[in-house]
């Protein structure tokens, strides 16, 4: 018995001895056929040493879908990210070109073109303003021949026409005319390839034009001055009404200031500072102002309060003529501004329902009247100026690094973003994806069904409202100089987007074949009824704002220039260098 098991085991071992032979390549054979395969892949380093001949190969780092590349990666999303965004600022490049031909062939040397009729309109004044408003923007955008066309015209004809023209207003000329020249001095005075007129002729042209501006000051009995001016005879007058702009009467410091710097005549500075001194001095509601005012008793006139038209600018210059000329003792500019903001909080800011947009709505009759959830679409400058006030145009993320943000810095950057939010939201529930005019917002105390904007998917559809008489679209820019200055600021890639959204809708919509963008009637309906009018200020601003929101930061930086309200950059003093 015991014989007998140990021959079954031993034929057991030898059965399993072959088994194994038969079944498994030869180490050597194995071996031998991977350092092949190796070798044909050109990875040599398994050869070097027996003990490594039989090591894992290197592990390679996990491949990435197309498509979801780490945002945050910069280094693996920066070549394509730079190439979309050089690709669509190109784009609004073409739109300017477009605008411009436009222009060119059936306007050139009137202040506006009527697209659809193809033909020129005076409404400012008759000084070109769409000449003098879009020459820093083909500056900025490196167009040589707009530039030369634009510098010859303003050189041969506008000297002459302000010596003869006959009525203009005080605040869209300085805006548009004296702003766009002073700009495009500074803009040709520092740059070497520069081609067109001397940078001088810009300087001397819109010197010549403040001095006839400045009778509106000189005339009038207060620091405020009269609304309109006549040039060829040096006088100046109310509007029908008796009162100007609270908007208008504060709206024109930073060129007045900057012309003075460059001259070294203190009279511009000093007629046009009078007024913020003045305006120190009078009773606000919590930083607050009304909209009109009196140039023969100083005084402010009625109650309406609103930062839409005839109000908006105020606030914004508070803060922009402070930016300025930081070392000058016009810290009281700084205090008003801080102000106005609380103001703004407390009373003006409200949420719609049902989603809880965050608006910015007016008290007509004043704080002890009733609350109106209007918002005119000239409101959403606020959001950019805020996030402006709260980092002085540094970055938010430099800022946080050096501890420079305060406690309401950082609650006013917040209200910034959320504002803009809500600007961009009148564009997105629109059937046109372009806002109206003007918005209300259903909130506690006010509901409308019925008068919505027409894009039945947007979220927002329910909280906004837009009433048939605000549905029309002139091609305004403060939401997309909101967009700017905030991606400037958070570097927060969303507001790229959304401005590229809005110039989708602008040439779908506004883009008239034969030369030029037209206004719209009404943006909720398809196709959208046009109206009859290009703006000085689509050249002057929107497009100019799109093109720097999709340009490097470092093109007019937002802590060497500040922005005046039409969009021509002028900038920051900080040196007694005439430039």
């Amino acid at each position: 018995m015991a014989c007998s098991t140990g021959k079954f085991l031993a034929l057991l071992m030898i059965c399993g001895l072959m088994y194994l032979m038969l079944t498994h390549a030869s180490p050597i054979n194995s071996i031998t056929n991977h350092v092949s395969s190796v070798s044909e892949r050109g990875d040599k380093s398994i050869l070097n040493g027996g003990k490594r001949l039989l090591r894992k190969p290197p592990r390679l780092p996990p491949r990435l879908i197309p498509g979801k590349v780490n945002s945050t990666d910069k280094s693996i999303a920066k070549p394509d990210t730079e190439f979309k965004w050089t690709a669509r600022q190109e784009g609004v490049q073409k739109a300017f070109i477009h605008a411009w031909s436009g222009y060119k062939k059936y306007a050139m040397g009137h202040d506006e073109l009527m697209p659809l009729s193809k033909k020129g309109v005076d409404d400012l004044g008759g000084l070109g303003a769409t000449i003098v408003d879009a020459l820093d923007t083909a500056m900025i955008m490196k167009l040589d021949d707009i530039v030369h066309e634009a510098g010859s015209w303003i050189e041969k004809h506008l000297p002459e026409r302000i010596l003869h023209k006959g009525q203009v207003n005080l605040f869209e000329t300085t805006i548009r005319v004296v702003g766009g020249l002073l700009s495009a001095y500074h803009l040709s005075n520092s740059n070497p390839t520069y081609k067109g007129p001397t940078p001088s002729v810009y300087l001397e042209t819109a010197k010549r034009l403040a001095d006839r501006l400045l009778t509106a000051f000189t005339s009038s009995p207060t620091a405020i001055p009269l609304s309109d001016v006549v040039l060829h005879d040096h006088t100046a007058h109310a509007a029908p009404d008796g009162l100007s702009s609270t908007s208008e009467a504060s709206t024109l410091q930073l060129e007045f200031n900057y012309l003075s710097f460059l001259t070294g005549e203190p009279k511009y500075s000093f007629e046009a500072m009078k007024v913020m001194e003045h305006m120190k001095t009078l009773p606000k509601v919590e930083g607050l102002v009304p909209i009109y005012i009196s140039p023969s008793s100083g005084e402010f006139s009625g109650a309406n309060i609103r930062l839409g038209s005839r109000g908006d600018s105020y606030y914004e210059y508070l803060i922009k003529v402070w930016l300025q000329q930081r070392q000058s003792n016009w810290t009281y500019l700084h205090d008003m501004y801080v102000e106005s903001m609380k103001g703004v909080k407390h009373l003006l800011v409200k949420k719609s329902k049902p989603n809880g947009l965050v608006f910015v709505g007016e008290l007509p009759y004043g704080v002890d009247g009733g609350f109106s959830p209007k918002m005119d679409h000239l409101v959403c400058f606020l959001p950019g100026t805020l996030a402006l006030g709260a980092t002085k145009g540094i970055t938010k993320a430099k800022a946080m690094e050096e501890n420079l943000l305060t406690f309401e810095d950082l609650e006013n950057l917040k209200l910034a973003e959320d504002l803009a939010k809500t600007c961009f939201e009148m564009y997105a529930i629109t059937s046109t994806g372009l806002a109206p005019e003007i918005a209300y917002f259903n909130s506690e105390g006010y509901s409308e069904e019925a008068l919505d904007g027409g894009n039945k998917t947007s979220e927002y559809i329910h909280d906004i409202v837009i009433k048939h008489a605000d549905r029309h679209n002139l091609l305004r820019p403060e939401t997309v100089e909101s967009l700017f200055i905030l991606y400037r600021i958070t570097e927060d890639s969303k507001y790229r987007e959304w401005g590229w959204s809005i110039f989708e809708a602008f040439e779908k919509y506004t883009k008239v074949y034969s030369g030029g963008y037209s206004s719209l009637d009404d943006v909720t309906m398809l196709p959208p009824r046009r109206r009859d009018k290009m703006e000085t200020f689509f050249l002057g601003e929107t497009l100019k704002y799109l093109y720097l929101l999709f340009s490097d930061n470092n093109v007019i930086p937002l802590t060497e220039f500040v922005f005046n309200t039409e969009a021509h950059p002028i900038p920051i003093i900080t040196k007694n260098k005439k430039e």
